[in-house]
């Protein structure tokens, strides 16, 4: 008798299992792919604030070595001679940054309001062009322009010249600062001020001001930091004293200042109190640091309003 044929039942897949399997498949890469990046972005965070960790350690390690009551309080000691301390240069850096702070804080806030209230026009693209150029200026350049106006035609060195020169390289980041945080202020609230009989500068200093104020905080913290470490200006400004100084008309001492002198000369010791003061000037940047971090939470008010209102100047 003839074989029969054999049949082959082929049984159907269902198309939901098929879809079922992609999705799975597809969710396994995505999976895949999200842990790499997340491995390379930690890596390159780690790398980023690597450095910056070796550079406070160091500091540290090497600048509580000469740590001590005497050093915050003293003046420097004779060449060759061996303790003293920097408490003028101390005093002089809180005296040039808060001379900085007078001159730059009011300017930059100012100039920015204007750009953030007025930014089409073409005064506004102007200032802000040349407040990018001018965050960008390197300081030894703007030190050597001060010299030439300031220190020049004085026939000495004064505390004046450089807190002028230090408020100068404040403005161009208040300025920006301040408007990138007016921007963010809802249009809703200037507008709601207007239609309750506010005039327009009313409304920018108690509505606008007050509502981008933490932010604004923020930016001036910022900027009285970077110019506390500012050494370049200062040499063709301040100078520099080795003696206790209120005279503004005269030199004063500055920590960069004592730092740059300290670290170069052939004592131990003084090179010992070099890393000393890198260490006072490292804290009181990162006590800076931590007020305009504080600063920062009360400005994450201001940025849940912006998502609330309706539109906003950007």
């Amino acid at each position: 008798p003839e074989a029969s044929p054999v049949t082959k039942k082929i049984i159907p897949i269902p198309t939901e299992n098929v879809a079922t399997l992609r999705r799975k498949r597809t969710l396994t890469k995505r999976r895949g792919s999200s842990a790499v990046m997340t491995w390379l972005v930690c890596g390159a965070g780690t790398v980023a604030v690597l450095p910056l960790l070796l550079i406070l350690g160091h500091i540290a390690v090497r600048g509580f070595s000469a740590m001590s009551t005497t050093f915050l309080v003293r003046l420097p000691a004779p060449a060759g001679v061996t303790g003293g301390g920097m408490g003028n240069a101390i005093a002089g850096t809180l005296i040039l940054v808060a001379m900085a702070s007078v001159i730059g804080l009011p300017i930059g806030l100012g100039a920015g309001l204007y750009l953030a209230e007025h930014r089409t026009t073409s005064l506004a693209n102007t200032v802000r062009f040349l407040a990018d150029v001018l965050n960008g200026l390197p300081s030894i350049v703007l030190g050597v322009f001060a010299w030439e106006l300031l220190v020049r035609p004085a026939g000495h060195f004064s505390a004046l010249a450089g807190g002028i020169t230090l408020g100068v390289l404040m403005i161009p980041l208040v300025t920006r600062a301040t408007e990138e945080m007016v921007r963010l202020v809802p249009i809703a609230l200037s507008e709601a001020a207007l239609a309750l009989g506010f005039s327009e500068w009313r409304t920018v200093a108690t509505v606008v001001l007050r509502t981008a104020l933490p932010g604004i905080v923020t930016g001036a913290l910022v900027a009285m930091a970077r110019v506390a470490g500012e050494t370049a200006p200062l040499l063709f400004t301040a100078f520099g004293n080795a003696y206790w100084s209120w005279d503004v008309r005269r030199p004063i001492a500055a920590l960069p200042l004592q730092v740059y002198a300290y670290a170069l000369s052939p004592f131990d010791d003084w090179r010992a109190q070099a890393w000393t003061g890198a260490l006072v000037l490292v804290i009181l940047v990162l006590a800076i640091g931590i007020m305009a971090r504080l600063a920062i939470r009360s400005r994450q008010r201001l940025a849940r309003g912006a998502s609330v209102g309706s539109s906003t100047r950007g």
